[in-house]
């Protein structure tokens, strides 16, 4: 059974930081691609970022220069370091584990940034 788990989301003031974790089992996860999306209230879902098994990242421009994605394949667990934070990057974000032909989706943190 695949279980992915995010945890640190929360409320934010504009210009702070964050740090999300996902915690993974279930899975092979040091071959697994894994990457963080969000979704907005009324918005599409959108790719933030992304690591793969070489530990090659991508970025959006929208946040580029602003979060860090890493993976720690001994604990199972795929970080999003979020700096800089504006109020257009409230949503809900997920972490999701590409394993073989299959997405995994874990169920999402809430992050809220507001003064």
């Amino acid at each position: 059974q695949v279980q992915l788990v995010e945890s640190g989301g929360g409320l934010v003031q504009p210009g702070g930081s964050l740090r999300l974790s996902c915690a993974a089992s279930g899975i092979m996860f040091s071959i697994s691609t894994m990457c963080w999306y969000r979704q907005a209230r009324g918005k599409e879902r959108e790719l933030v970022a992304l690591i793969t098994t070489g530990f090659v990242t991508r970025y959006p421009d929208s946040v580029k220069g602003r979060f860090t994605i890493s993976r720690d394949n001994a604990k199972n667990t795929v970080y999003l370091e979020m700096t800089s934070l504006k109020p257009e990057d409230t949503a809900a974000y997920y972490c999701v584990a590409q394993y073989g032909s299959s997405d995994y989706w874990g169920q999402g943190t809430q992050v809220t940034v507001s003064s």
